[in-house]
């Protein structure tokens, strides 16, 4: 199962704090908007997504259909079945796709800790 670029989404306070820190870390913007409360930034084949007032807590994402650059993969598992797999495997996500549509959807699931997983897919 192949679940695209990873990233850690971070929940944060302040929005210009946080591009200011982590672009002190070697971290630049790649994508996002101030305006609408979020940037992705990245370093090397590191990504980390800032998002304000988005969302409670921090989670893993997953991007299917994409690589580390934002660049469509040729060959990719949709998100629906990728769902299919979890679920045949006893996971039930938290928020399930449309099984009965193709195209951008996303499932949120937790880990046995509580952890949350978003794996988005945007085309």
């Amino acid at each position: 199962m192949k679940l695209g670029a990873f990233s850690v989404s971070l929940s944060v306070k302040d929005l210009e704090k946080s591009r200011e820190f982590y672009e002190k870390l070697g971290f630049s913007t790649m994508g996002g908007d101030m305006k609408q409360n979020y940037l992705i930034m990245k370093n090397g084949t590191s990504l980390i997504g800032l998002f304000q007032a988005m969302f409670d807590g921090n989670m893993l994402t997953f991007n299917p259909g994409w690589d580390e650059n934002a660049h469509n993969l040729e060959v990719f598992d949709d998100v629906r079945d990728i769902q299919k797999h979890l679920k045949d495997n006893g996971i039930t996500p938290e928020k399930e796709a449309d099984e009965s549509s193709s195209g951008p959807e996303h499932i949120f699931l937790k880990d046995p800790d509580g952890n949350m997983i978003l794996i988005d897919q945007h085309r």
